[in-house]
């Protein structure tokens, strides 16, 4: 079939290692020196190593190539973490207890009404890990069944509300559309939300111009996904850490 895969310039890889590290389906190894595709079924091509290379090496070209398999790179994944992969890349899950879980809820409902939610204290609501966007995978158990809150990187820095306000009972992705690498961004969210029991996204983001590439890539996500039942909405956070606004996207 003809497909996207990662296609590797041996000539310009200087062998620093970052794609292997960015590829969270461990299609990639270095070989001699070089950075290798190991197997073509482990290669989802989605391209989210391109953004670690700094000689551009790595592109994603479309060419004849067997089907990417889920199910064989998952057995792959966990069979080379149980080796000596790197802790900051396995998979994670520890889902709140019932209770907390249907806050979670009821604070998302109030939200989605306009009212407005106040973090208690307590500590992390993080559920998962990980949540780059680089590294998490598409199918992953703890975004099945709850809004996929998708945060810019400094948002949870800026605002003490995050955590009790937005990050529990969601599944959680972080980027930056500033500084990170974001080709293949969209078409990995496409992936996650195309799972139907996703039931919304919500775009966590500062309130300055640049953040604003995150609500940008997020739309282009929907629109790849294929869904017109999701329930998307942006919140924009000031620079003295208050929520600003929070508005409904139309799909």
């Amino acid at each position: 079939m003809q497909r996207n895969i990662i296609h590797i310039d041996e000539s310009k890889c200087n062998g620093c290692g970052q794609c292997i590290t960015a590829c969270a389906e461990g299609a990639l190894k270095l070989v001699n020196g070089k950075a290798k595709l190991v197997k073509e079924i482990f290669c989802d091509g989605l391209g989210a190593c391109i953004g670690d290379c700094p000689t551009g090496a790595l592109t994603v070209e479309v060419r004849e190539a067997p089907a990417f398999d889920a199910a064989q790179t998952k057995i792959q994944v966990h069979a080379e973490r149980g080796k000596s992969g790197c802790p900051g890349m396995q998979m994670r899950f520890a889902p709140k207890p019932a209770h907390a879980a249907g806050e979670a809820i009821a604070a998302g409902a109030a939200i989605a009404a306009g009212a407005v939610v106040t973090a208690g204290a307590g500590g992390s609501e993080l559920e998962q890990w990980p949540v780059q966007i680089h590294l998490v995978q598409p199918g992953a158990p703890f975004f099945s069944g709850r809004d996929l809150l998708v945060l810019s990187t400094c948002a949870p820095v800026a605002s003490a509300e995050i955590h009790k306000r937005f990050i529990r009972g969601r599944g959680v992705v972080v980027g930056c559309p500033k500084l990170d690498r974001t080709e293949g961004y969209a078409a990995k969210l496409a992936a996650i939300l195309k799972d139907k029991s996703i039931p919304g996204v919500c775009v966590v983001r500062m309130e300055v111009p640049c953040c604003g590439g995150l609500t940008t890539i997020v739309a282009e996500a929907v629109r790849q996904s294929g869904r017109h039942d999701l329930r998307v909405e942006e919140v924009q956070v000031g620079l003295d850490g208050t929520i600003k606004t929070q508005t409904r996207i139309k799909p």
